[in-house]
């Protein structure tokens, strides 16, 4: 495995801060995700950089060798970032990428646009596939880069966090629950769901937290498991069911007052979204600036 400025980067801030927890809301990224990356960093080191004491993290005799270069590689990566972005105006070329279908569906159509205003000389030429045929096109050269929902694990690719979504319980107008804004788990799952399919990054999200939390899958009533999130929709508009998506994939539905989004008042189902690139490969300033700006999205896209 590669050392990658961004593990360098995640280290720092946990011994910078003294917790996970902190470095995870200062870098808005979910713990799990800021202790796998500091899990890698240490498989590429063989060593063990930081130690859970009873107050805070505490640095390894390693742990402390690595800090000042930490360090060091973060000031010079800000001095490259400010060196060249006189250029940034001038981008040109055109991106070529993929990304899995509530990323390329539900997210990024409302942040391209912001782009395209910043650098109107870069055009992009997006597909919207699965995880799979994603990684095949990368391999075969047809795409810079890809945005997924889940990490992936090829030994010549690169995974990194680019941003945050939070599922969110979805009704539709005139269930019992459409009139609240916060419920409680054992609540909602009183009511029928409608699902997405065994397999998918959704789907994964919701049984790994309800595992978490203790409870077996098998105890929502599913009535009905479907391919994708717009046939989830449709069957939760026809009030079959309630579900759990990305709330970003609801917006048009709950602008006209068609389904509902409520918040789990003691339930977390976030993820991480991924970008993957081939090892080999050395990025276009043009992908970089757009995976830069699509990080400086504190929470995926959706805004309550």
């Amino acid at each position: 495995m590669a050392l990658n400025y961004h593990q360098l980067h995640i280290f720092y801030t946990v011994a910078e801060r003294g917790s996970f927890s902190a470095a995870a809301q200062a870098l808005h990224m979910t713990q799990p995700a800021v202790t796998m990356q500091i899990q890698a960093l240490e498989d590429h080191f063989g060593s063990k950089l930081l130690v859970r004491s009873t107050k805070r993290i505490e640095l390894t005799e390693a742990g402390h060798t690595l800090f000042p270069y930490a360090r060091r590689s973060l000031e010079l990566m800000r001095e490259t970032e400010r060196a060249m972005s006189r250029f940034a105006s001038m981008l040109k070329g055109r991106l070529q990428l993929g990304a899995s279908l509530t990323i390329g569906e539900y997210v990024l159509p409302r942040l391209l646009g912001g782009f395209a205003v910043k650098y109107p000389d870069v055009s992009i030429a997006l597909k919207v596939m699965n995880t799979a045929q994603i990684m095949e096109e990368i391999v075969g050269h047809q795409l810079n880069f890809g945005l997924v929902e889940a990490p992936v694990h090829h030994p010549d690719m690169v995974s990194e966090p680019v941003m945050e979504d939070e599922l969110k319980l979805i009704v539709p107008a005139g269930h019992p629950l459409a009139e609240k804004e916060r419920v409680r788990l054992s609540e909602v799952m009183n009511y029928s769901f409608v699902l997405r399919e065994k397999g998918s990054g959704t789907r994964q999200v919701m049984e790994a937290e309800l595992e978490r939390l203790g409870i077996a899958a098998e105890r929502m009533e599913a009535v009905m498991e479907l391919g994708s999130t717009g046939a989830v929709k449709s069957a939760v508009e026809a009030g079959l069911g309630v579900t759990i998506i990305s709330p970003s994939s609801v917006k048009h539905e709950q602008a006209l007052g068609l389904l509902k989004v409520v918040d789990i008042e003691d339930a977390e189902f976030k993820r991480q979204f991924y970008s993957i690139h081939l090892k080999s490969t050395v990025l276009p300033v043009s992908a970089v600036t757009f995976l830069t700006y699509l990080r400086g999205f504190k929470k995926s896209f959706y805004i309550s």
